[in-house]
């Protein structure tokens, strides 16, 4: 029986998934964690795969990696970090994003480049950032990754060795500075954004190209980006939105085409099957929870059975979740605010509700764009860690006014990188066929003005703030 392991190097931890490779069966897991912050040095993802991995790696048919997006791992001539890897939800680089939207002319031109306008999260921008405040760095730096573009080449060898870096068309359409549409790297944006250098860039691979084997046999997939490899551990399909409430929150389907939204909201990703995987992202979702229950002195799990304690609507109170700096909208400066506050209404219930429902307005919106782009949306799969409250499914239906499904919690990332390394082995031009996981069905409301209500006060409450 053939085994393949999907390993996920999210931005807090490492998990790694051994399944049979014929039927997805998961057969062994493991996890560690990362480091806190929006810095850290790419040996502790190493350190932390090698952890979660605890021998299991060694006895494997094949592997992939789906890692944390647009992460800058700068590298020098030796293949040696000149620095920390700056994260995507390193928000420094919001100026530099800006400046380089006014650079190549504004918006649209760079959606036209490469699908996406650039933000403080996405690669490029960390780029102009390392060049403009850490010049000497910026000279040293010879190549430039993406996180799972760093553990890929650690697993086929790392430096020193005959291993050639490489990367997928789905991490590789977070940078900036490669187009989904022309599926090729755009060297006058890096040049654009890295004060003329131009550093080496790993080798775009196909959607089941090897990218080498690990010192003990196994074959190594190309991995791919943390969405990328969500839509295929959930087998999505045209039609299917999917919400992920993990650090950050985002929305995706796929799309048989190339998407650019000159507004910059919706990222115009590639997948990693050869199709496109448009993307809304905030950096706001799960910690909206974790955050309300330690404000609240409860445990996590206890925030579901208060919120259901409060009426729908929170009793006027609205929370706006930017509780980090905000993508989409683009507020990277800005803080959450709770509105509405009355004497009759400041109760615990009425706090833990307005937690998720703000947070799921948040993501409301972010379907909104998608749909914008005339993205099909006929039904919302959510996943991800706050994706465990039963209440998060419920109001969710209700907000987003469609069919709710809420997948069996699972991870759902790796899954995905394993089901790429079980393709990459077979060769087949199709991933091999997975069944998901038993899922929870939330049908839409019959009556969707409550859902409206809730929304509408949100967005009177973030126009009253932010205009």
């Amino acid at each position: 029986m053939p085994t393949v392991a999907g390993v996920d190097s999210s931005t807090q931890s490492c998990k790694v998934v051994v399944c049979d490779a014929d039927t997805g069966e998961v057969l062994h897991r493991g996890r560690a964690a990362h480091p806190d912050g929006t810095e850290v040095a790419p040996e502790a993802w190493w350190q932390a795969l090698l952890e979660a991995g605890n021998g299991l790696l060694e006895h494997v048919d094949a592997l992939a990696v789906a890692g944390q997006q647009h992460g800058l791992v700068a590298l020098d001539a030796s293949g040696q970090p000149v620095r920390d890897a700056l994260l995507w939800n390193d928000t420094r680089s919001a100026q530099a994003a800006a400046d380089l939207v006014d650079d190549l002319g504004g918006p649209e031109k760079w959606t036209r480049a490469v699908g996406t306008v650039p933000v403080a999260a996405i690669t490029v921008a960390k780029l102009r950032w390392l060049a403009e405040h850490e010049p000497q760095r910026a000279d040293r730096t010879d190549r430039v990754l993406l996180p799972h573009d760093w553990l890929t080449w650690q697993l086929c060898g790392g430096p020193g060795t005959r291993a050639e870096p490489v990367t997928d068309r789905g991490d590789a359409s977070g940078t900036g500075y490669w187009s989904p549409a022309e599926g090729a790297y755009r060297r006058d944006l890096l040049a654009l954004a890295f004060d003329g250098r131009t550093p080496e860039l790993p080798r775009v691979l196909g959607p089941y190209e090897a990218a080498g084997r690990t010192p003990h046999g196994a074959l190594v997939a190309p991995g791919t980006g943390d969405n990328m490899g969500a839509a295929l551990g959930l087998g999505l399909q045209p039609g299917d939105v999917v919400i992920s409430l993990g650090t950050s929150g985002t929305a995706f389907a796929l799309s048989e085409h190339p998407v650019g939204d000159p507004t910059g909201a919706v990222a115009g990703f590639a997948d990693a099957t050869g199709r496109f995987l448009p993307l809304v992202c905030t950096l706001n979702a799960a910690r909206v929870l974790s955050s309300t229950a330690r404000m609240l002195g409860i445990a996590l799990d206890d925030l579901d059975p208060l919120a259901r304690e409060a009426e729908h609507g929170a009793g006027g109170l609205v929370l706006l979740p930017y509780l980090g700096g905000e993508r989409t909208p683009n507020l990277p400066e800005a803080a959450g605010s709770l509105m509405g506050m009355r004497k009759a209404n400041m109760h615990p219930p009425n706090f833990a509700r307005a937690a998720v429902e703000g947070m799921l307005c948040n993501m409301a919106d972010a379907l909104d764009r998608l749909r914008a782009q005339d993205v099909s949306a006929r039904r919302v799969l959510i996943i991800g860690g706050a994706a465990k409250a039963p209440v998060v499914g419920e109001i969710a239906a209700e907000i987003f006014g469609i069919p709710v499904t809420v997948p069996e919690p699972e991870e759902y990332v790796a899954l995905g990188a394993a089901r790429q390394a079980a393709w990459t082995l077979a060769g087949t031009p199709e991933p091999p066929h997975w069944p998901l996981a038993a899922t929870r069905s939330i049908p839409a409301p019959t009556d969707a003005s409550t859902g409206r209500r809730i929304r509408e006060a949100y967005a009177l409450a973030r126009s009253t703030v932010y205009g």
